[in-house]
């Protein structure tokens, strides 16, 4: 279950978001991750018959099952089970430019390489001026 400001967050809530902001609890040892998901991806579709151009189908991400990419999270989840780690939505975003930025700027601000207690191992962005309101 993912959480919004307290209160459950399911696929009526999305609306015209594009992703959001995430932070997954160790609730054993306090340990954190911050990351960012979409909500939505893009699919092709093979052209319609004597057209060239291919389709393209929106289609919900798996954001409800997802608990992160860091190997290490992954580890301990398997180690400590799911009931153990709470999944909180920190901000909704409007773009994929300001989902890839406010990921980059909470993990800049709560400098998550420096702690002991993050399972943030890199921060990897590229983001372009045009891209973030």
């Amino acid at each position: 279950m993912w959480t919004y400001k307290g209160k459950e967050f399911t696929s009526e809530d999305i609306g015209d978001y594009y992703g959001f902001v995430y932070r997954i609890v160790n609730t054993i040892n306090g340990h954190d991750y911050i990351g960012r998901k979409y909500f939505k991806t893009k699919r092709k579709l093979k052209p319609l018959i004597g057209r060239k151009n291919k389709r393209h189908k929106v289609i919900e991400t798996d954001w409800q099952d997802y608990w992160g990419s860091s190997r290490r999270l992954q580890e301990d989840i398997d180690r400590y089970g799911k009931e153990n780690f709470t999944r909180e939505i920190i901000m909704l975003c409007d773009t994929r430019g300001n989902t890839n930025y406010y990921e980059a700027k909470i993990q800049f601000e709560e400098d998550v390489l420096l702690r002991e207690d993050n399972y943030n191992g890199i921060i990897a962005v590229k983001i372009g001026v045009g891209s973030v309101k």
